[in-house]
């Protein structure tokens, strides 16, 4: 089985390119959807985060509260790091066992984990192989002023908090342009697909 972690930046199209990854057969696991269920009441993630900020971000039910937690570490980079080092290690840890059970049915699979932070929580090592969604500074403006109705301004100031992408374009084994048109971004994932497969591919054991 070939790990693969798929990782960008904000409004650099990850997802689309996820999605793109999923319909061509890959096996895609994403850490967002793993780290919502790590956080659940009463599992220890959510434990933690309780212990840690207090029981004001957190909803009446017992729920984070998550557009609260988010404006508090978005804001202040050292409730941010608290918060990463509660819920990444058991992000990892739900995701190796995931590892194990698609190893059993699908030992030659290539399987995707979709991880925004996959660079800045230092979790690269584990994988075989990383991909980077990429997008140029005034695409990811156009798209953020679009998506989430920001003003210039806020759109970069909502990048000036995460790592340029240019610098994660350099740690990556394949980086996908999705600067351009939906045409353009399915033919580099086909093209990265490709190549992950043959990676998968078992190889015979050299003649003796």
């Amino acid at each position: 089985m070939l790990k693969v972690g798929l990782t960008g930046g904000i409004a650099s199209g990850k997802s689309t390119v996820s999605e793109a990854f999923a319909r061509l057969g890959a096996k895609v696991l994403d850490a967002d959807e793993v780290a919502r269920e790590v956080v659940l009441p009463g599992k220890p993630a959510w434990t933690k985060l309780r212990h840690t900020f207090g029981s004001e971000f957190f909803h009446p039910d017992g729920e984070v509260n998550r557009s609260k937690l988010r404006r508090l570490v978005f804001a202040d980079p050292e409730q941010r790091s608290r918060l990463n080092a509660i819920v990444h290690p058991e992000v990892m840890r739900e995701i190796d066992f995931r590892f194990e059970q698609l190893t059993s049915s699908a030992e030659h699979a290539v399987v995707l984990v979709d991880i925004p932070l996959l660079i800045e929580v230092g979790v690269a090592h584990r994988f075989d192989k990383v991909v980077v969604v990429y997008a140029n500074e005034s695409v990811q403006v156009m798209r953020l002023m679009q998506r989430d109705g920001l003003s210039r301004e806020e759109a970069r100031q909502a990048l000036s908090v995460q790592i340029d992408l240019r610098e994660k374009a350099k740690k990556a084994d394949f980086v996908i342009d999705n600067s351009g048109t939906p045409g353009e971004t399915q033919a580099q994932v086909e093209k990265v697909w490709q190549e992950l497969l043959e990676l998968a591919r078992p190889r015979k054991p050299a003649a003796e």
